[in-house]
């Protein structure tokens, strides 16, 4: 039999480092397209060569890891990084499948007469399909303090788990979540959809945007839930036209079928995938386990352990219940599911328009898939009670109580029907000593404020919240380069 030589692998990995040649830098493609906005925490990571940890870049499938990473090369060769310090190698390639990652970085080193010392930077892209790779990747962080190392993969859940397993203190987490309705926009050339807003009216101080033409903006808002979660589908007009094959057949059916069946050795695929149909078609919607376990055919314990993978994997968002008191139920049986990208329904169950039935779910869904890559996400819950409900409940951290309650609508009607709005008073009341802004309801067109039962309620388009929340959350990301860091031992 024919083993792959080492020149074949060398070769392979010119062809992977053009910048080796000293004239050739990333491709002019990947070079053009604009970069996400959370590139620059990520470079600033890359850069910090204090911090003695592998970068783990983590997020969905298509989300533009790969491009983040190739921005970053390019970045590094413009500011006079040597180009044969260097090293990009995809582990889904071929010709390196039975290599470990020190097999292949030696390679390398010995190709570039390398010494353990020397300022490298190391991109290992699709990590989690070599065996035991958090393992490999710390001795690897442990035995050489001058180079910086980058992994990314899509298959978030094994990633997530084996580093936390293996790679204390070690590994730092940077989550690059679906675009934001904000990117979505830049990348549109859609930004004039949305200005600045410098009255002094109560809502500009608190939200200092509106658009100059709303159902403009409202369209473009719902191409976002339909297919703009993905940077592919904006640049390419065959992509957007056939959107639903494009995130099914390489998105979902990629995650389902292949990355959670082989790393977690589930035998049903088609039970797998029942489940994930079930929750897309509910994203939005309170289950419960016992309902799931009935409409689905899955059993409970295994739906436990299925839905801790669906959530590791970025594909879905489990938020937890609050009664009327802010308390949280001991056992959780009901909660509310959120796919992590609106588009996802749409490729199941085709595109919605905006007199959908699912509008008002999906409008839900987007909102929280502003907040993906932030800790506060785990701050948010809903409230239920026997005669009322509150969208969004956000707990601080500190008091453990509420600090502010968001109320989500596909209409103007609660701006014209008080009554619309009983149940998110009736919670207001019971905590205003707590609240610190005022009540929040969006809307499909209408922007204003109102005094209702002692309580000032802003309202507002949920298309420039959308995009309010995605550009603050960001921000907040750049100034504080906010990536989750494992405890040092």
């Amino acid at each position: 039999m024919l083993n792959i030589s080492e020149q074949e692998i060398i070769k392979r990995l010119q062809f992977d480092n053009p910048w080796w040649q000293g004239n050739e830098g990333i491709d002019s493609y990947i070079q053009a397209m604009p970069k996400r906005a959370y590139f620059s925490p990520f470079f600033d990571h890359i850069s910090d060569r204090s911090l003695r940890r592998a970068i783990i870049l983590m997020g969905p499938r298509r989300v533009g890891k790969t491009i983040m990473v190739s921005h970053a090369i390019d970045k590094l060769l413009q500011n006079d990084t040597q180009p044969h310090a260097i090293f990009y190698i995809s582990l889904e390639t071929p010709v390196y499948t039975g290599k470990s990652l020190e097999q292949l970085l030696n390679i390398f080193l010995e190709h570039h007469q390398h010494t353990r010392h020397s300022p490298l930077y190391i991109f290992f892209d699709e990590i989690q399909y070599l065996k035991d790779w958090e393992i490999h990747l710390k001795s690897l962080v442990d035995s050489y303090p001058s180079y910086k190392f980058v992994a990314t993969g899509s298959a978030a859940a094994a990633l997530r788990l084996k580093s936390q397993e293996s790679g204390a203190g070690r590994f730092s987490h940077f989550i690059l979540p679906p675009l934001t309705f904000a990117e979505y926009l830049h990348f549109s050339n859609k930004q004039s959809l949305i200005e600045a807003d410098n009255s002094q009216s109560i809502t500009a101080q608190l939200y200092p945007y509106r658009s100059p033409d709303i159902r403009a903006l409202n369209d473009e808002f719902l191409n976002y839930l339909n297919y703009g979660g993905y940077p592919e589908a904006i640049f390419s007009e065959r992509i957007r036209h056939e959107s639903g094959q494009f995130i099914k057949s390489d998105i979902i059916d990629k995650v389902l079928l292949r990355d959670l069946p082989s790393l977690y050795g589930i035998q049903d695929i088609q039970e797998l995938n029942r489940l994930f149909t079930t929750l897309a078609y509910n994203t939005g919607q309170e289950v419960s386990l016992e309902k799931l376990a009935s409409t689905s055919g899955v059993a409970k314990n295994t739906l436990k352990r299925y839905l801790e993978y669906l959530e590791a994997a970025f594909l879905i968002k489990r938020v937890h219940r609050l009664d009327q008191n802010a308390q949280r139920f001991k056992r959780a049986t009901m909660f509310k599911v959120y796919l992590t990208n609106p588009s996802m329904r749409s490729a199941l169950f085709g595109n919605v328009d905006s007199q959908s039935e699912a509008m008002g779910a999906l409008v839900e869904t987007a909102i929280y898939a502003q907040w993906l890559h932030s800790t506060g996400l785990d701050n948010l819950y809903y409230a239920r009670w026997d005669k009322g409900e509150v969208d969004i409940v956000h707990i601080n951290d500190s008091t453990q109580k509420p600090n502010w309650l968001l109320e989500l609508k596909w209409s103007d009607l609660p701006y014209e029907d008080n009554r619309k709005l009983e149940s998110l008073l009736h919670f207001a009341c019971l905590h205003q000593e707590t609240l610190i802004t005022p009540l929040l309801v969006t809307t499909k067109t209408i922007t204003a404020n109102k005094e209702l039962d002692g309580q000032r309620v802003i309202y507002l388009p949920n298309s420039i919240y959308a995009f309010l929340l995605s550009t603050n959350l960001v921000q907040n990301h750049q100034q504080s380069s906010a990536i989750s860091k494992m405890t040092q031992p």
